[in-house]
């Protein structure tokens, strides 16, 4: 069987390739790919701001069905059985658990975390990415079956934007009755909104195009902070001050890749004593001018988190499988391409001319 992967040769550039889909070795599976999303990782990638992927393979957030099981595989990571023809979805990094991330507990920081994910197409087994018909899922890898209920466009979004929301928000203790500022209304923003009202959390969402404020109002924020009624930081510092009586959010969750949204959150829109999280920003180099003597005063707890602990996709499938009717998941990706047409979904998302795109493999 002849399966085919979306490969970018260089940032900006798109081509095809086409392999024999391999058996899968012992503790392996082999995944027909259904649907993938544009994540925002990979408009830093297909932008050339990724500090070390600039050609390869392209795509993670994705949700497949079981084509063929390795040796030894019978049931997924929560011990439930699996068999050819299940929905999964998987994680896109291993946890190697021998590495020192991982001997002291810290499973998201993985030393070897995209030893395979990181391997260029030409590479056996050479379906290492989502961007493709079939995806090698090796035996450190977190898989899970998807719950009956859930359509494969709300599954596609379990891994990675629901996982990582998910665990920082764990990380960085949001709870009942927290005034929660998020930055940004992309899928983690939005996912962000459910998982904190959830919680019972009061949620205010900064974004500046109208598609992705409607989205927010949909998921339920309890306030808007339009970035064209508010151009300036000092605008939106002031605006979130006096919705939250002059103190500032409780937590502040920055999911914008943007550099000086994370001083804006630091230095007025979280209150004194107030934490911070920082998930979108990922590209090394860019840089911002910031007073540290006045976050020494203000005392912010700023909590930076990469990936997540692999078992938060079974988390957020169980969240997705008790929610799904609550909040409007399926309307987060809000077009869809088929695998020929990877290059206008990445180009449309940069633009921000979609909030969310999927790559349906079959259309």
């Amino acid at each position: 069987m002849k399966g085919e992967v979306a490969v970018m040769t260089a940032p900006g550039a798109l081509a095809f390739q086409t392999y024999d889909v391999p058996a899968p070795g012992p503790g392996a599976v082999i995944l027909k790919v259904l649907r993938a999303n544009v994540c925002g990782s990979e408009i830093h990638i297909w932008q050339g701001k990724h500090p070390v992927k600039k050609r390869g393979g392209i795509g993670h957030e994705m949700v497949g069905v079981v084509a063929q099981l390795g040796e030894g595989v019978s049931h997924d990571s929560a011990g439930q059985p699996l068999s050819i023809g299940d929905r999964v979805v998987a994680t896109y990094f291993q946890t190697c658990l021998s590495c020192a991330q991982c001997l002291a507990g810290q499973y998201n920081l993985c030393d070897n975390a995209y030893a395979f994910f990181g391997l260029q197409p030409e590479q056996a087994p050479h379906f290492h990415t989502a961007f493709a018909t079939h995806v090698y899922i090796h035996p450190r890898q977190h898989l899970y079956k998807v719950p009956a209920n859930i359509p494969d466009s709300v599954a596609a979004s379990a891994n990675c934007a629901l996982s990582q929301v998910y665990f920082g928000l764990d990380r960085i203790g949001v709870g009942e009755g927290d005034t929660v500022v998020i930055q940004g209304a992309g899928g983690l923003g939005l996912m962000g909104v459910a998982l904190a009202r959830e919680r019972g959390a009061r949620v205010i969402v900064i974004d500046g195009i109208e598609q992705r404020l409607d989205q927010a109002r949909a998921f339920g924020a309890h306030e808007i902070v339009d970035m064209r009624a508010y151009p300036s930081a000092a605008d939106r510092q002031a605006r979130v001050q006096e919705l939250t009586d002059g103190r500032g959010a409780d937590v502040g969750v920055e999911v914008t890749g943007v550099p000086a949204a994370f001083n804006e959150g630091v230095t007025g829109l979280v209150r004194r004593g107030g934490r911070y999280l920082v998930m979108g920003n990922l590209s090394p180099g860019a840089t911002i001018d910031l007073d540290p003597g006045l976050l020494t005063r203000r005392s912010v707890q700023i909590l930076p988190v990469d990936r997540y602990d692999g078992r938060y996709l079974y988390k957020a499938l169980r969240f997705l499988e008790k929610t799904l009717e609550q909040y409007p998941y399926a309307k987060l990706l809000d077009a869809e391409f088929p695998l020929c047409c990877v290059q206008d979904a990445l180009e449309k998302s940069a633009s921000r001319e979609v909030t969310r795109a999927s790559i349906v493999m079959q259309m």
